[in-house]
């Protein structure tokens, strides 16, 4: 918290002049105090103090000048704030509370967190089983590809005996994979139910 002011040369100037004008009739507390800090170098430091002894000796004396023209080109002294060293004790203590606080934070967050369930489904035993399940997908999906292209096929070749057209050969090869789709999809459905253990 500022306690003085750095004066600048106005006020520097005028002092100098109070002083050597011979009817001032300053105290001489106060004309001691005023020549020490003008003996002082840059930057000159008034305290709060003498800056009201001198206000109030102008105010009383009538002064042609008054306290705030004096200290026009001045400025407040704020000294540098020194930090006291923290306490050691209350570091540790401070350390400890924020280390509880956060595994109080953690265990809220997991409290719903099976680790149990984590370990039985995300083990690295399991992820053969599950690359098995997904090659038998792929090989159902390209077995039923298969199927319903060599349906198509067969049906077209086989049409050629009934119709001499080109497009009712394809009508007839389309309606029989479609069959042949259908049928196919029904039983791979049904045996995706039982593997995932419904009705």
């Amino acid at each position: 918290m500022a306690s003085s002011f750095v004066v600048g040369d106005k006020f520097r100037s005028r002092v100098t002049k109070l002083l050597g004008t011979p009817d001032s009739s300053l105290p001489e507390g106060l004309k001691e105090e005023l020549m020490e800090i003008l003996k002082k170098t840059q930057p000159t430091v008034l305290p709060f103090s003498t800056a009201r002894k001198l206000k109030k000796h102008l105010q009383e004396k009538g002064h042609p000048f008054y306290l705030h023209q004096l200290l026009e080109d001045s400025s407040l002294h704020l000294p540098e704030v020194v930090k006291p060293p923290r306490n050691p004790e209350l570091v540790a203590r401070l350390e400890k509370i924020k280390a509880k606080l956060a595994n109080e934070e953690y265990n809220r967050m997991t409290r719903n967190v099976n680790t149990q369930e984590i370990n039985r489904n995300g083990a690295l035993a399991d992820f053969g089983q599950q690359v098995r399940s997904v090659k038998a997908v792929v090989v159902t999906v390209f077995n039923f590809l298969v199927t319903l292209v060599a349906a198509f096929a067969c049906s077209y070749m086989g049409s050629q005996y009934l119709f001499t057209e080109t497009a009712a050969r394809v009508i007839s090869a389309v309606i029989a994979a479609s069959v042949v789709g259908l049928a196919e999809l029904y039983v791979l459905v049904r045996t995706m139910e039982g593997e995932l253990g419904e009705p």
